[in-house]
């Protein structure tokens, strides 16, 4: 078993604030313990596509210059930096998740890129079921594989409403729940080979195996169990409608792997 590597040096935990969190103890802890290799293991499995992803979540967040944001459930803040360059300096971002040591990577690579808009991100270690914000605050907000891993999440999406100003919208990036089987395409090297397989092929034969090597097996196998308790693409927008959004739609993209839901206030 290989040791565990930090790519980014910690930094101290008062770099966020931190507010009461009420979650399951099991899954804040098993983040927690993933953190150091996250952004690798996001990278080696989805063959680096995960970004091209996020790129889409954002855009479809409406998210705009001197806009106030929030990146929901944001672990190392991938989506959060994306934010902050649409909101620029005039802006303001908020990257609020439960797990600290995913905070603590984030501040910490918010440190090293030193991108001047960066400035404008603040790190709040909070609850996604009960968040320190007032009402009708955010101008846009992301959640990028989160909405799965909460414990209610019908509580979640009934808060990211709350927060949410009148006419802006929420994206929502995860897997792709789905019966059917999906077709991707991996371009490698000198060849183009085009598979066809159901996402616990892909968790038993590739996820798996390559978390093993860190050492995570057992954390990533929770990967399988969280996806089959999801919700589909059509109980997510009955989700978002049912939590008073006037507006729901969800998109499978990455060949039906991932799913993106756009909902308005």
């Amino acid at each position: 078993m290989h040791s565990l590597q930090f790519s980014v040096p910690l930094l101290p935990t008062s770099r966020f604030k931190r507010h009461s969190v009420r979650c399951a103890s099991e899954r804040q802890q098993l983040f927690n313990r993933i953190a150091p290799v996250y952004d690798n293991l996001n990278d080696l499995l989805s063959l680096g596509q995960h970004r091209i992803w996020k790129r889409m979540a954002v855009s479809w967040s409406g998210a705009k210059t001197g806009d106030s944001l929030l990146d929901l459930c944001c672990g190392s803040g991938d989506l959060t930096f994306l934010m902050s360059e649409k909101a620029g300096a005039d802006g303001k971002v908020i990257g609020l998740d439960f797990s600290k040591e995913q905070l603590s990577i984030a501040s910490s690579r918010q440190y090293l890129l030193s991108k001047a808009c960066y400035n404008n991100i603040e790190w709040v270690e909070g609850d996604a079921l009960d968040l320190p914000f007032s009402s009708g605050y955010f101008d846009a907000i992301t959640m990028g594989y989160g909405l799965r891993n909460v414990v209610d999440k019908r509580r979640a999406m009934q808060e990211m409403f709350r927060v949410l100003k009148p006419g802006s919208r929420v994206s929502i990036l995860d897997f792709n729940k789905s019966m059917q089987p999906f077709t991707a395409l991996f371009q490698m090297p000198l060849t183009i080979k085009s598979f066809s397989f159901g996402k616990e092929w892909m968790i038993d034969n590739v996820v798996v195996p390559t978390a093993t090597v860190y050492g995570l097996a057992k954390e990533y196998q929770y990967l399988k169990t969280s996806i089959d308790e999801f919700l589909t693409g059509k109980e997510l927008e009955k989700l978002a409608l049912d939590a008073g959004f006037s507006y729901a739609r969800h998109y499978e993209i990455g060949g039906g792997l991932m799913g993106n839901l756009v909902a308005a206030r």
